[in-house]
Protein backbone atom coordinates (compact mmCIF):
# COMPACT_ATOMS: atom_id res chain seq x y z
CA UNK A 1 0.00 0.00 0.00
CA UNK A 2 2.81 2.38 0.92
CA UNK A 3 4.68 1.52 -2.27
CA UNK A 4 1.56 2.28 -4.31
CA UNK A 5 1.12 5.63 -2.54
CA UNK A 6 4.77 6.50 -3.17
CA UNK A 7 4.45 5.61 -6.88
CA UNK A 8 1.29 7.72 -7.25
CA UNK A 9 2.95 10.63 -5.44
CA UNK A 10 6.00 10.44 -7.71
CA UNK A 11 3.82 10.21 -10.81
CA UNK A 12 1.83 13.27 -9.70
CA UNK A 13 5.01 15.25 -9.07
CA UNK A 14 6.47 14.21 -12.41
CA UNK A 15 3.21 15.17 -14.16
CA UNK A 16 3.37 18.70 -12.75
CA UNK A 17 7.05 19.01 -13.67
CA UNK A 18 6.14 18.13 -17.27
CA UNK A 19 3.26 20.63 -17.22
CA UNK A 20 5.51 23.45 -15.97
CA UNK A 21 8.27 22.60 -18.45
CA UNK A 22 5.78 22.41 -21.30
CA UNK A 23 4.15 25.69 -20.30
CA UNK A 24 7.50 27.49 -20.34
CA UNK A 25 8.58 26.05 -23.69
CA UNK A 26 5.20 26.65 -25.34
CA UNK A 27 4.78 30.14 -23.92
CA UNK A 28 8.11 31.47 -25.24
CA UNK A 29 7.01 30.66 -28.80
CA UNK A 30 4.63 33.63 -28.70
CA UNK A 31 6.96 36.55 -27.82
CA UNK A 32 9.89 35.05 -29.75
CA UNK A 33 8.11 34.17 -32.98
CA UNK A 34 4.32 34.19 -33.23
CA UNK A 35 2.96 37.46 -31.83
CA UNK A 36 5.52 39.82 -33.45
CA UNK A 37 4.82 38.19 -36.82
CA UNK A 38 1.01 38.19 -36.37
CA UNK A 39 0.77 34.40 -36.67
CA UNK A 40 -2.40 33.01 -35.05
CA UNK A 41 -2.00 29.22 -34.78
CA UNK A 42 -5.59 28.35 -33.92
CA UNK A 43 -7.20 28.00 -30.50
CA UNK A 44 -7.91 30.75 -27.98
CA UNK A 45 -4.33 31.98 -28.01
CA UNK A 46 -4.61 32.24 -31.78
CA UNK A 47 -7.80 34.26 -31.36
CA UNK A 48 -6.13 36.55 -28.84
CA UNK A 49 -3.19 36.98 -31.24
CA UNK A 50 -5.68 38.42 -33.73
CA UNK A 51 -7.14 40.62 -30.97
CA UNK A 52 -3.61 41.73 -30.09
CA UNK A 53 -3.10 42.88 -33.69
CA UNK A 54 -6.46 44.72 -33.77
CA UNK A 55 -6.63 46.21 -30.27
CA UNK A 56 -3.13 45.71 -28.78
CA UNK A 57 -4.46 43.58 -25.89
CA UNK A 58 -2.03 41.23 -24.07
CA UNK A 59 -2.20 37.74 -25.57
CA UNK A 60 -1.68 35.67 -22.44
CA UNK A 61 -3.90 37.59 -20.03
CA UNK A 62 -6.74 37.88 -22.54
CA UNK A 63 -6.51 34.16 -23.26
CA UNK A 64 -6.70 33.41 -19.53
CA UNK A 65 -9.77 35.64 -19.08
CA UNK A 66 -11.53 33.86 -21.96
CA UNK A 67 -10.61 30.46 -20.52
CA UNK A 68 -12.02 31.02 -17.02
CA UNK A 69 -15.73 30.79 -17.94
CA UNK A 70 -15.00 27.77 -20.15
CA UNK A 71 -13.49 25.94 -17.18
CA UNK A 72 -16.60 26.53 -15.08
CA UNK A 73 -18.82 25.29 -17.92
CA UNK A 74 -16.68 22.27 -18.82
CA UNK A 75 -15.54 21.15 -15.33
CA UNK A 76 -17.98 18.23 -15.09
CA UNK A 77 -17.18 16.95 -18.57
CA UNK A 78 -13.42 16.83 -17.85
CA UNK A 79 -13.26 15.22 -14.41
CA UNK A 80 -11.60 16.70 -11.32
CA UNK A 81 -7.97 15.59 -11.80
CA UNK A 82 -7.85 16.52 -15.47
CA UNK A 83 -9.63 19.84 -14.81
CA UNK A 84 -7.29 20.83 -11.96
CA UNK A 85 -4.18 20.03 -13.98
CA UNK A 86 -5.55 21.81 -17.03
CA UNK A 87 -6.43 24.90 -15.00
CA UNK A 88 -2.91 24.91 -13.56
CA UNK A 89 -1.40 24.55 -17.06
CA UNK A 90 -3.64 27.26 -18.51
CA UNK A 91 -2.79 29.80 -15.81
CA UNK A 92 0.97 29.16 -16.04
CA UNK A 93 0.99 29.03 -19.85
CA UNK A 94 -1.13 32.17 -20.30
CA UNK A 95 0.72 34.32 -17.76
CA UNK A 96 4.16 33.32 -19.03
CA UNK A 97 3.28 34.51 -22.55
CA UNK A 98 3.02 38.08 -21.21
CA UNK A 99 5.53 37.91 -18.35
CA UNK A 100 8.62 36.43 -20.01
CA UNK A 101 10.61 39.37 -21.45
CA UNK A 102 12.16 38.01 -24.63
CA UNK A 103 13.43 39.77 -27.74
CA UNK A 104 11.99 39.02 -31.17
CA UNK A 105 14.29 36.49 -32.83
CA UNK A 106 13.16 36.96 -36.42
CA UNK A 107 10.83 39.09 -38.51
CA UNK A 108 10.80 36.51 -41.30
CA UNK A 109 7.24 35.09 -41.02
CA UNK A 110 8.16 31.73 -42.53
CA UNK A 111 10.97 31.14 -40.04
CA UNK A 112 8.68 32.36 -37.26
CA UNK A 113 5.93 29.98 -38.38
CA UNK A 114 8.27 26.97 -38.43
CA UNK A 115 10.18 27.56 -35.22
CA UNK A 116 7.14 28.93 -33.39
CA UNK A 117 5.28 25.75 -34.29
CA UNK A 118 8.19 23.59 -33.14
CA UNK A 119 8.39 25.28 -29.73
CA UNK A 120 4.61 25.36 -29.31
CA UNK A 121 4.25 21.68 -30.24
CA UNK A 122 7.10 20.69 -27.94
CA UNK A 123 5.49 22.57 -25.05
CA UNK A 124 1.98 21.26 -25.67
CA UNK A 125 3.35 17.74 -25.98
CA UNK A 126 4.83 17.92 -22.48
CA UNK A 127 1.61 19.40 -21.12
CA UNK A 128 -0.42 16.57 -22.64
CA UNK A 129 2.02 13.99 -21.22
CA UNK A 130 1.40 15.58 -17.84
CA UNK A 131 -2.30 14.79 -18.19
CA UNK A 132 -3.53 18.30 -18.93
CA UNK A 133 -4.38 20.72 -21.72
CA UNK A 134 -4.20 24.50 -21.99
CA UNK A 135 -7.98 24.70 -21.94
CA UNK A 136 -9.73 26.83 -24.51
CA UNK A 137 -10.85 25.08 -27.67
CA UNK A 138 -10.06 21.62 -26.23
CA UNK A 139 -12.83 22.07 -23.70
CA UNK A 140 -15.21 23.56 -26.25
CA UNK A 141 -14.60 20.56 -28.51
CA UNK A 142 -15.21 18.10 -25.67
CA UNK A 143 -18.48 19.81 -24.72
CA UNK A 144 -19.73 19.84 -28.32
CA UNK A 145 -18.72 16.19 -28.71
CA UNK A 146 -20.70 15.28 -25.58
CA UNK A 147 -23.82 16.73 -27.19
CA UNK A 148 -23.11 15.60 -30.76
CA UNK A 149 -21.20 12.35 -30.39
CA UNK A 150 -21.26 11.58 -34.11
CA UNK A 151 -18.75 14.42 -34.57
CA UNK A 152 -15.22 13.57 -33.39
CA UNK A 153 -13.26 15.86 -31.06
CA UNK A 154 -10.50 16.10 -33.68
CA UNK A 155 -12.94 17.28 -36.35
CA UNK A 156 -14.35 19.93 -34.02
CA UNK A 157 -10.86 21.15 -33.09
CA UNK A 158 -9.87 21.34 -36.76
CA UNK A 159 -12.98 23.40 -37.57
CA UNK A 160 -12.33 25.82 -34.68
CA UNK A 161 -8.66 26.20 -35.59
CA UNK A 162 -9.60 26.75 -39.24
CA UNK A 163 -12.02 29.51 -38.22
CA UNK A 164 -9.36 31.24 -36.11
CA UNK A 165 -6.81 31.03 -38.92
CA UNK A 166 -9.43 32.33 -41.37
CA UNK A 167 -10.01 35.30 -39.04
CA UNK A 168 -6.30 36.05 -39.21
CA UNK A 169 -6.57 36.03 -43.00
CA UNK A 170 -9.51 38.44 -42.92
CA UNK A 171 -8.37 40.88 -40.26
CA UNK A 172 -4.59 40.77 -40.77
CA UNK A 173 -3.46 39.41 -44.16
CA UNK A 174 -4.08 36.24 -46.14
CA UNK A 175 -0.37 35.36 -46.13
CA UNK A 176 -0.36 35.29 -42.32
CA UNK A 177 -3.19 32.77 -42.39
CA UNK A 178 -1.05 30.58 -44.66
CA UNK A 179 1.89 30.91 -42.28
CA UNK A 180 -0.44 29.87 -39.44
CA UNK A 181 -1.17 26.61 -41.25
CA UNK A 182 2.59 25.98 -41.38
CA UNK A 183 2.73 26.55 -37.62
CA UNK A 184 -0.19 24.18 -37.02
CA UNK A 185 1.51 21.47 -39.05
CA UNK A 186 4.85 21.83 -37.26
CA UNK A 187 3.05 21.96 -33.92
CA UNK A 188 1.09 18.75 -34.56
CA UNK A 189 4.25 16.89 -35.64
CA UNK A 190 6.12 17.89 -32.50
CA UNK A 191 3.18 16.95 -30.28
CA UNK A 192 3.18 13.47 -31.84
CA UNK A 193 6.94 13.21 -31.40
CA UNK A 194 6.79 14.10 -27.71
CA UNK A 195 3.75 11.90 -27.04
CA UNK A 196 5.13 8.86 -28.87
CA UNK A 197 8.77 9.27 -27.89
CA UNK A 198 11.89 9.71 -29.98
CA UNK A 199 12.81 6.04 -29.99
CA UNK A 200 10.73 3.95 -32.34
CA UNK A 201 10.82 0.23 -32.01
CA UNK A 202 9.53 -2.01 -34.78
CA UNK A 203 6.82 -4.65 -34.62
CA UNK A 204 7.82 -7.38 -37.09
CA UNK A 205 5.29 -9.94 -38.33
CA UNK A 206 6.43 -13.09 -40.14
CA UNK A 207 4.25 -15.68 -41.90
CA UNK A 208 6.22 -18.72 -42.94
CA UNK A 209 5.74 -22.41 -43.67
CA UNK A 210 8.94 -22.93 -41.68
CA UNK A 211 7.84 -20.84 -38.73
CA UNK A 212 9.43 -23.19 -36.17
CA UNK A 213 12.87 -22.74 -37.74
CA UNK A 214 12.38 -18.98 -38.07
CA UNK A 215 11.20 -18.71 -34.46
CA UNK A 216 14.19 -20.65 -33.13
CA UNK A 217 16.67 -18.56 -35.12
CA UNK A 218 15.12 -15.27 -33.99
CA UNK A 219 15.12 -16.28 -30.33
CA UNK A 220 18.67 -17.62 -30.46
CA UNK A 221 20.41 -14.95 -32.55
CA UNK A 222 18.47 -11.84 -31.52
CA UNK A 223 17.75 -12.88 -27.93
CA UNK A 224 14.24 -11.49 -28.27
CA UNK A 225 10.91 -13.01 -27.33
CA UNK A 226 8.69 -14.23 -30.15
CA UNK A 227 4.91 -14.55 -29.94
CA UNK A 228 3.05 -17.10 -32.08
CA UNK A 229 -0.31 -15.81 -33.27
CA UNK A 230 -3.06 -17.87 -34.88
CA UNK A 231 -3.77 -16.55 -38.39
CA UNK A 232 -6.00 -17.75 -41.19
CA UNK A 233 -5.57 -17.08 -44.90
CA UNK A 234 -8.49 -15.12 -46.31
CA UNK A 235 -8.30 -16.78 -49.73
CA UNK A 236 -7.10 -20.29 -48.92
CA UNK A 237 -8.81 -20.61 -45.55
CA UNK A 238 -5.69 -22.36 -44.25
CA UNK A 239 -4.52 -21.70 -40.73
CA UNK A 240 -0.93 -20.51 -40.58
CA UNK A 241 0.92 -19.42 -37.45
CA UNK A 242 2.19 -15.85 -37.57
CA UNK A 243 5.24 -14.72 -35.59
CA UNK A 244 5.37 -11.37 -33.83
CA UNK A 245 8.69 -9.98 -32.65
CA UNK A 246 9.29 -6.45 -31.34
CA UNK A 247 12.79 -5.12 -32.00
CA UNK A 248 14.81 -1.96 -31.97
CA UNK A 249 15.17 -0.28 -35.36
CA UNK A 250 18.82 -1.37 -35.48
CA UNK A 251 17.87 -5.05 -35.24
CA UNK A 252 15.47 -5.09 -38.19
CA UNK A 253 18.24 -5.79 -40.71
CA UNK A 254 19.32 -8.83 -38.73
CA UNK A 255 15.72 -10.11 -38.60
CA UNK A 256 15.39 -9.83 -42.38
CA UNK A 257 18.63 -11.74 -42.88
CA UNK A 258 17.54 -14.49 -40.46
CA UNK A 259 14.15 -14.90 -42.13
CA UNK A 260 15.69 -14.85 -45.60
CA UNK A 261 18.11 -17.63 -44.67
CA UNK A 262 15.45 -19.78 -42.98
CA UNK A 263 12.68 -19.30 -45.54
CA UNK A 264 13.17 -17.12 -48.66
CA UNK A 265 9.43 -17.44 -49.40
CA UNK A 266 8.31 -16.03 -46.05
CA UNK A 267 5.94 -13.05 -45.90
CA UNK A 268 7.17 -10.22 -43.65
CA UNK A 269 5.69 -6.86 -42.77
CA UNK A 270 7.06 -4.31 -40.30
CA UNK A 271 5.38 -1.40 -38.56
CA UNK A 272 6.36 1.24 -36.02
CA UNK A 273 5.72 0.38 -32.37
CA UNK A 274 5.48 3.25 -29.91
CA UNK A 275 5.76 3.08 -26.13
CA UNK A 276 7.16 -0.45 -25.94
CA UNK A 277 7.25 -1.37 -22.27
CA UNK A 278 8.26 -4.61 -20.59
CA UNK A 279 10.97 -7.25 -20.72
CA UNK A 280 13.88 -6.30 -22.97
CA UNK A 281 12.72 -2.68 -23.22
CA UNK A 282 11.89 0.16 -20.85
CA UNK A 283 10.14 -1.08 -17.72
CA UNK A 284 6.47 -0.30 -17.23
CA UNK A 285 7.09 1.40 -13.87
CA UNK A 286 9.84 3.69 -15.15
CA UNK A 287 9.21 7.42 -15.20
CA UNK A 288 8.87 8.82 -18.72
Amino acid sequence: MKNMQRILKNEKLFAYIQIILGSVIGAVAYPLFLVPNHIAPGGLTGLTTVLNYLFDVPVGTTSLLLNIPLFFIGYKAMGRVFAVRSLFATVIFSLLIDLIPLPVLTTDPLLAAIFGGILLGLGLGFILRGGATTGGTDMVARMIHTRYQHISVGAILFFIDFCVVAMAGVFIEVQYALYAFVTLYACSKLIDMVMNGLTREKACYVISEKYEAVKSELMEKLDRGVTVLNAKGGYSGEEKPMLLCVLSAQEVGMLKAIVRMADPNAFVFISDAHEVLGEGFRQLNEQE
